[in-house]
């Protein structure tokens, strides 16, 4: 590159900025984006990261001022995000809707299992040495997960006549399901923390892309003829939904 070149070239535009607020400092990652046409924040629950989307003729310095402006705003909604929960012993963990508490056995045998304590207390309980309670109980939840969302799709799929190839069990920050047109359907292990209803009503809905790829009034007919719950699910999920990612930090 010729050295007049290398001398006016553009500096790299930084991947995050920092704001301050009422003593507090956010760091806020920047995303230009084609198709936007003004500055947006969001915060992504599951990593409690603020996003700045800026159009693409947007400036640094118009995208700093944006942040500063609603530092407030960032500040409240990262305030009412529920704190993270490790798995960790006598941590409270929903299974299914139902909260197990945690409890090491480090000399039993096996993995990890659920009982029902003397007073009645569901457990969970896990096996082998303290540093490997966290990952055996993900490693735990997520084969649940798998089992549960692969057998309500594929009964889903039996009720609409169609084919599913695959079930993965991912951990997306942004959501639930998604569905391909090979027939891969792919879900959050987070949904195992909900109540059935709600992994049943996203299992059929994924698996009702397969009769309709958008979300038409004849798509949620689909969903509506097989599960009945689907209203109702999507509010559980609207007021709890994001509750989910707090548990198990880096699972």
């Amino acid at each position: 590159m010729p050295l007049r070149a290398l001398l006016f070239r553009r500096p790299p535009e930084p991947q995050a900025i920092e704001i301050a607020f009422d003593r507090m400092v956010f760091s806020v990652r920047l995303r230009r984006h084609p198709q936007a046409r003004r500055y947006t924040l969001r915060i992504q629950a599951a990593t409690r990261e603020v996003v700045l989307t800026m159009p693409p003729r947007g400036s640094l310095k118009e995208a700093r001022a944006f942040a500063q402006k609603h530092g407030g705003w960032i500040a409240a909604r990262l305030r009412r995000l529920p704190a993270a929960l490790p798995f960790a012993p006598g941590a409270l963990v929903p299974v299914r809707g139902v909260d197990h508490r945690i409890e090491h056995r480090r000399d039993a045998r096996g993995t990890v299992w659920s009982e029902v304590g003397a007073d009645g207390t569901r457990l969970l309980c896990v096996a082998g040495a303290a540093p490997h309670v966290g990952r055996r109980i993900a490693d735990h939840l997520k084969r649940e997960a798998k089992r549960d969302l692969d057998a309500a799709s594929r009964r889903y799929a039996a009720q609409l006549h169609v084919t599913v190839r695959r079930v993965a069990i991912r951990d997306p920050s942004s959501r639930w399901g998604s569905c391909s047109t090979t027939g891969v359907l792919s879900f959050s292990w987070r949904l195992i923390l909900a109540p059935p209803y709600v992994l049943d009503y996203l299992a059929a809905h994924e698996v009702a892309h397969l009769v309709e790829m958008n979300h038409s009034p004849r798509f949620w007919r689909t969903v509506l003829g097989v599960c009945p719950d689907t209203r109702r699910a999507k509010v559980w999920l609207d007021a709890h939904g994001a509750e989910l990612h707090r548990y198990g930090a880096g699972a």
